[in-house]
């Protein structure tokens, strides 16, 4: 019941915004319906838990400032994805993304051209340009990082949270360099959403290079045995398999396919180092 009742809330607030936005009601009243003094609901069933919760607010104010009507339908969340779990990653991405992008105060117009660059290759031609532009509507919020991160832990598969992280570390070194402030974003996205320390430290290898990388990225010591290396590997492997994050759709599976292979990398590397087979 009271799921419910916070649902409606985020329906009423959505509707009282959009209807701002068209100029329906002043902007004294806005505060009453994001106190759920209006009436409205999303049309269409099958959205999934990202279109709930602090998550659903934000896109919410998105996609009514693209849509302008009061009502969202289920075809306007189509272009997220072609079913509930690839609509709930895209909706997580584009918000965690835009809370990267905000982690130095300022956003540019060089890291939004960046970012769609990013879109853009993992995801095509059609797609970036719907994602930038709910992308330009999000970042006008402020984003509650720790509310936003613990509804992603609640309720992503944890191989689709790794990803995440590789797509927020990917965006960070954009511009051909990760900011302390990115990467302290990013730690914060990633022990909110629930992410170990050794997979953080995993992803985090990736993209911010330094001595001893290939361990890092198998989440073990340099000191560990052949034995302990072969088990972390297994686990790795296990954990960031392309087929683990297959049903998010082709785009997602290919960019996990790429950090599964610096994975398969860093383990050959040791094992050339180690003369190990």
């Amino acid at each position: 019941m009271i799921r419910l009742i916070g649902f409606l809330v985020l329906l009423a607030a959505v509707s009282g915004i959009v209807r701002l936005i068209r100029g329906n009601v002043k902007s004294s009243d806005s505060q009453m319906y994001m106190n759920g003094g209006g009436c409205s609901r999303w049309f269409g069933a099958g959205i999934g838990w990202a279109f709930g919760g602090p998550i659903g607010a934000i896109i919410g104010f998105a996609l009514g400032s693209i849509v302008g009507g009061a009502s969202i339908t289920k075809e306007d969340v189509k272009f997220m994805g072609e079913n509930k779990q690839q609509q709930d990653f895209t909706a997580s991405l584009l918000v965690l993304t835009a809370a990267v992008m905000k982690a130095d105060g300022v956003v540019k117009k060089s890291e939004l051209d960046y970012v769609k660059k990013f879109f853009l290759t993992n995801f095509g031609q059609e797609q970036a340009e719907k994602y930038i532009l709910m992308l330009r509507e999000v970042l006008k919020q402020d984003i509650d990082i720790q509310q936003v991160s613990q509804q992603v832990g609640r309720y992503m598969e944890y191989s689709s949270k790794l990803q995440i992280l590789h797509y927020l570390f990917g965006i960070a070194s954009a511009d051909g360099q990760v900011l302390d402030s990115e990467i302290d974003t990013i730690d914060r996205i990633a022990h909110y959403m629930g992410v170990g320390d050794s997979d953080f430290e995993s992803v985090k290898a990736m993209f911010v290079k330094k001595l001893d990388d290939s361990y890092t990225i198998l989440g073990v010591d340099p000191s560990a045995t052949d034995d302990e290396i072969k088990k972390a590997y297994r686990e790795m492997a296990k954990k960031n398999h392309p087929d683990k994050v297959a049903y998010l759709g082709d785009d997602v599976r290919k960019a996990a396919e790429k950090k599964f292979q610096e994975i398969n990398d860093a383990y050959d590397k040791i094992k050339k180092q180690r003369g190990f087979v």
